[in-house]
């Protein structure tokens, strides 16, 4: 909104200038997504303390989890809120990125909290049924390879994407192709993020350091020279996503503020799944689906560690009619609490690692 506003008003006074520009917006919008969530925060979370939406706690789960039970959940809320919020007031609104990044994060969002409200508020311990949530999720995957194939927001063939480390070379997909990897990395980000909200902060100190991490990759493809430079993909009108970005990441650490150890609230399906999906079509439009794995390392070996674990655990049990285990449990961030690692150390190392991860993807710019 600013943005359509005040650069009109630069007849009055240059200073208005600067909302034009977007490193300014986009500290702006980081800002504002901290302040929303820092002072919406406390009344989402009486809130839903009021409406008696707790968190169901697994029984197979650490024991140390036990004490979480009834703790408010949905908190996802507050960070869809705040991110929304700031990106409508800093971004340029006709922008088709910013447009799509907004309404992925919403669609998202709704999946995750339908899935919350039937295990909270409806006491159906499955939440919505797995495959209905993959429907929602592969349903907005496959519109928007869809849509960007029919309808190219850039320059570049819809169906290329950076390889890593080699400037030169990029993978060009059939369209039907294209349209189903796209499913995939959506549906895929968007499950591992859920995957990985199991301690307090973890979830959304990783999600805030990976889209930090999208939005320079944003801004760099939005500006000609810099992206002509690095031997990315010049993608005009890119750099809106990083004001997106930088809200979504505000908006995590804002709410993180409250879901710090101990959790005062937790975000829910509504929270992972929308974080989870955002970061997924970030990395889509700004055509880094292959360097989303290095910038969400921690992401993806949380799921890894799910794969390995129920598949082994299956095949030995088909094989020796008992099942065994790679990990004393997955995800693998519940692997180190049965070793005696306290919570509040097992998710500042995993931040520690998503910020190697994210100064890797960061440094393919120059390793090319």
């Amino acid at each position: 909104m600013f943005y359509h506003l005040f650069p009109g008003l630069s007849d009055i006074h240059i200073l208005f200038n600067v909302f034009r520009y977007i490193t300014f917006r986009a500290a702006g919008a980081v800002v504002t997504s901290l302040l929303i969530a820092f002072v919406f925060g406390p009344i989402v979370i009486r809130r839903l303390r009021l409406a008696n939406v707790g968190q169901v706690v697994r029984a197979v789960g650490p024991e140390t989890h036990l004490v979480k039970a009834g703790t408010p959940t949905m908190g996802g809320l507050l960070i869809i809120m705040s991110a929304v919020l700031s990106t409508l007031l800093w971004a340029d609104l006709t922008n088709p990125y910013t447009i799509i990044a907004i309404v992925s994060l919403l669609w998202m969002g709704a999946i995750g909290f339908l899935d919350d409200y039937l295990k909270v508020v409806q006491g159906k311990t499955r939440g919505l049924v797995a495959k209905y949530k993959m429907v929602g999720q592969w349903t907005f995957g496959l519109a928007l390879g869809a849509f960007l194939v029919l309808n190219p927001i850039s320059p570049h063939p819809a169906t290329a994407t950076a390889v890593p480390f080699f400037s030169g070379l990029q993978a060009t997909f059939a369209p039907i192709v294209f349209v189903v990897f796209t499913g995939i990395v959506v549906s895929g980000s968007s499950n591992a993020v859920n995957l990985t909200d199991g301690l307090d902060g973890l979830a959304a100190g990783l999600t805030a350091i990976s889209a930090v991490t999208l939005g320079i990759f944003a801004y760099i493809a939005g500006r000609v020279d810099m992206s002509a430079y690095l031997g990315f993909f010049h993608l005009p009108g890119a750099g809106e996503l990083s004001i997106f970005a930088v809200a979504l990441a505000g908006a995590a650490i804002g709410f993180l503020w409250f879901n710090t150890h101990p959790a005062e609230v937790f975000m829910g399906d509504t929270g992972s799944l929308a974080l989870g999906g955002a970061i997924g079509v970030m990395a889509i439009l700004l055509k880094a689906e292959f360097l989303l794995v290095i910038v969400g390392g921690v992401f993806v070996i949380e799921t890894v560690s799910v794969i390995v674990q129920t598949g082994w655990f299956r095949y030995t049990r088909s094989r020796y009619g008992e099942g065994r285990r790679v990990f004393r449990m997955a995800p693998i961030h519940h692997h180190f609490e049965k070793l005696g690692w306290p919570e509040t150390k097992v998710v500042v190392r995993f931040w520690i690692l998503g910020i190697l991860f994210a100064m890797l993807a960061i440094s393919t710019l120059k390793i090319r």
